[in-house]
């Protein structure tokens, strides 16, 4: 009877996490099973609470105890399945372990339902009914400190021929200058488990390369990163700073918007453009503070009587000689460093650019941009001024400039949102040739690749994503040019990589951007300082008979769901200092094998 328990029960829960699987379709929402368990799948993007010690490249199923849900409460959900599942609230919860012994158990019925020599569980086994990794929370009870426990299969075609048995235990925090285990020990330890004569070794490690002390004084706010992963094989020794022949990738997330950004003008251009995008779509548009103390009509006015009283010919051409050679003799004296580039603004700004810059800065509402508009149309149809634009300007008042200059100028209604569209045209446009002036000037990128950022054929509210995402990208470079001093064989590769994720997602400040790199380029900024994170695993085996322990040193806690004690912890260790000794965490995965054949 006990057997016929377990097999019904294994049977059932297998059933479960199948029908999960099946229906699964990328929700974060956990389900429930039975009256204490709740289950959910989880990739390896930045959400996974896997991340930090498992390099699975699969979803996975992740096991914990039920948080009770006033819509579950007096329920009985013991038989339910996927699609009849309770889902969690929208309120953030801390995630609950279960005790050891508990977690054992779900183990067990995964890895028993996987072993394709009980008949009684007929289907388990077959093709295509093959279940993703489970993983499951530990409250670290026992002496170990488990505080994970996984099981994986391992399939030779369509047959399960073993499981892999994770186990993650964990300690801390300490200070490093603290006795840790040595890389022959962890060696003899893995050999003296899986009974190997030979290992080897891989090394891994995470730097924080704008939290370094190299840049402090420049450190972009806590919203933006960049983080280097570095790996190498034949590890020497335990926290061995990664060799000049490793493979290093940069992971760059930059938030925009940041003061000290040298394109932060240029964000907060962007910035007016939507709130009149946003005005277009809701009706209600709020207004910012202006930056201009002189009104938007006094400065509309100024501009026009400035375009009035000048002499056509020798003193315009003129005038445009002189801003760009100043604009070339700044770049000259720091070498024409990109980062100068990107903060000189464009020389060559037209007529509608122009009062675009003026008005951005000075509008406070609606009223005020049907004065403006109307006072330049006015001076326009009456000839008063035949302003130059720039060719292939797509704008509504660019057009009406055109026609100005053969006395053709078609009636204008600046009624209802006319007038706004047409600033947010306007400023579309400028701010389009803004970014052709970077990253074209900086030969970043050609007009082929901008294409898809630049159209003027899709409709305002996409005109104005494209640009957010064009804008975002440009922040990117900034910094990473600003901040690493990267050159441009490396901003190239990932100008490219960006504007082809962009073309094909949307927009997303959470999104880690790589890059490959030479460690040499950034040298300066990590061997003298401390990883984030310190990985050694140690393997034997090959192919599906590998197996890996992994030791790893990080200084946050590997797991989100146990309170660590740092009562102990002496409190000037959290004061960052450049020769501090940053406290650790200690981690450790081991690994066996079940096999079934």
């Amino acid at each position: 009877k006990m057997v016929m328990k377990i097999i019904t029960e294994t049977k059932k829960f297998s059933q479960f996490l199948l029908g999960y699987q099946e229906e699964w379709k990328d929700s974060v929402d956990p389900v429930f099973y039975e009256d204490e368990l709740q289950i959910q799948i989880t990739g390896q993007g930045s959400r996974s609470p896997l991340r930090s010690f498992w390099s699975g490249n699969q979803p996975a199923f992740i096991c914990e105890r039920a948080v009770p849900t006033p819509a579950s409460e007096g329920e009985n959900v013991g038989d339910c399945l996927p699609n009849a599942s309770l889902l969690m609230t929208d309120e953030e919860v801390t995630p609950l372990p279960l005790s050891v012994l508990k977690a054992r158990q779900v183990i067990s019925r995964y890895v028993l339902s996987q072993n394709p020599n009980v008949p009684q569980l007929a289907g388990a086994g077959e093709p295509g009914a093959a279940l993703y990794p489970l993983w499951v929370r530990c409250d670290m009870s026992d002496p170990e400190g488990t505080c994970w426990l996984g099981a994986d299969a391992i399939r030779s075609g369509s047959k399960v021929t073993a499981v892999n048995l994770h186990t993650v235990t964990c300690k801390g925090p300490a200070m490093r200058k603290e006795t840790l285990i040595t890389l022959d020990e962890l060696k003899q330890a893995h050999k003296s488990r899986h009974h190997a004569s030979t290992v080897a070794t891989r090394g891994c490690a995470q730097y924080d390369l704008f939290g370094s002390t190299v840049v402090e004084n420049t450190v972009i706010e806590s919203q933006s990163s960049v983080t280097v992963d570095f790996t190498w094989n034949s590890v020497e020794s335990i926290l061995q700073t990664p060799p000049l022949t490793s493979t290093a990738t940069l992971n760059i997330k930059v938030t925009s918007g940041d003061m000290r950004s040298p394109v932060y003008q240029l964000y907060k251009e962007l910035e007016f453009i939507q709130v009149l995008a946003e005005g277009l779509r809701t009706g209600v548009t709020e207004w910012p503070e202006p930056l201009e103390t002189n009104p938007a009509v006094e400065l509309t006015k100024a501009l026009i009587e400035d375009l009035r009283n000048k002499v056509k010919s020798v003193q315009n051409q003129s005038a445009k000689e002189k801003e760009p050679k100043k604009e070339m003799n700044d770049s000259n004296t720091v070498d024409g460093s990109i980062r100068i580039a990107f903060l000189t603004e464009r020389g060559d700004l037209d007529f509608v650019e122009q009062l675009w810059s003026k008005m951005r800065k000075s509008v406070t509402s609606y009223q005020d941009i049907v004065d403006c508009l109307t006072l330049v149309i006015q001076a326009l149809k009456f000839g008063d001024i035949q302003p130059w634009i720039h060719r292939g300007s797509s704008s509504s008042l660019s057009k009406l400039v055109l026609q100005s200059y053969h006395g053709q100028m078609g009636s204008v209604s600046l009624t209802g949102l006319t007038p706004v569209h047409m600033l947010l045209e306007v400023g579309l446009d400028k701010m389009r040739k803004d970014y052709i002036n970077y990253f074209i000037g900086q030969e970043l990128s050609t007009l082929n690749y901008l294409s898809y950022y630049l159209s003027s054929e899709v409709d305002l509210q996409e005109q104005v994503e494209r640009l957010k995402k064009l804008h975002h990208l440009l922040e990117i470079v900034v910094n990473c040019s600003t901040f690493l001093s990267l050159s441009h064989q490396h901003l190239f590769p990932l100008t490219q990589s960006c504007l082809q994720f962009y073309k094909t997602h949307p927009y997303d400040e959470d999104h880690s951007f790589q890059l490959q790199i030479r460690p040499t380029v950034i040298s300066s900024f990590y061997q003298k300082e401390h990883p984030q994170t310190w990985r050694v695993e140690v393997s034997s085996g090959h192919g599906p008979q590998e197996l890996k322990t992994t030791w790893q040193l990080s200084d946050k806690p590997p797991v989100d769901h146990v309170a660590f004690n740092m009562a102990d912890v002496p409190f000037e260790v959290t004061v960052n200092g450049e020769n501090e000794e940053p406290m650790y965490f200690t981690t450790v995965v081991s690994c066996s094998q079940v096999s079934f054949t």
